[in-house]
């Protein structure tokens, strides 16, 4: 046991342990919902590691803590040898690189396994705003020309291209600056949608529940 903890807090086990301990406090973050499993998915790409298919965050925490595990092993083994001055140190960075590889190779390994349990979310896609009420941000919106601002899932605000059927609308339906309207259809080929005014006071209201 001593020879793991002396083995722990010095060079090279160390230089991990502390990785370890930023691990462990992010995911006792998650836990406490302050933190999410994904925070780092969009911010870095391990594709080009080979580490790509699951989030950064379990393939960065696998990492850590598998050359953690056998940069300690072989710092111990560094020490039972007996090994001092110049050749030890050699024999410490030779430990680490060592480590580093394997927990690659183990990491990579079990990606290639688990990945098929992270499903990949759909891209975003334009046709996800049909169906949603938008509030008209031009003068008018004809067939050939309107804009409008809608609220993605995410609460991000999209300025869309719309566009409103020809023939002369009623006066009820005129869309102008500050109308609110639906999208309710979504022409590819033009990449614009098509609107028709919304009325609140017309949507769907939830059927009240029975009592008992």
């Amino acid at each position: 046991m001593n020879e793991f903890l002396s083995a722990a807090v010095t060079f090279p086990a160390v230089v991990l342990g502390a990785a370890l301990v930023v691990v462990v406090c992010f995911w006792l973050l998650v836990l406490a919902g302050a933190a999410g499993h994904d925070s780092f998915d969009t911010d870095l790409d391990t594709e080009a590691a080979g580490l790509g298919g699951v989030p950064v965050s379990v393939s960065a925490s696998l990492f850590v803590v598998v050359s953690w595990c056998t940069c300690l092993t072989g710092s111990v083994l560094v020490l039972r040898s007996g090994a001092t001055g110049t050749l030890r140190a050699v024999l410490h960075l030779a430990v680490l690189a060592g480590a580093l590889l394997i927990a690659r190779g183990v990491v990579r390994m079990l990606v290639r396994r688990f990945r098929r349990y992270f499903a990949a979310e759909p891209p975003p896609s334009r046709e996800d705003f049909v169906g949603q009420v938008c509030t008209i941000r031009t003068g008018s919106v004809s067939a050939d020309f309107g804009q409008a601002e809608v609220a993605a899932a995410d609460g991000s605000t999209a300025i869309v291209q719309v566009r409103q059927p020809m023939g002369k609308p009623a006066p009820g339906d005129v869309l102008t600056s500050g109308s609110t309207g639906l999208l309710y259809a979504y022409d590819a080929d033009g990449e614009f949608f098509w609107v028709s005014p919304y009325d609140a006071a017309l949507a769907p209201r939830p059927l009240p529940r029975k009592a008992g």
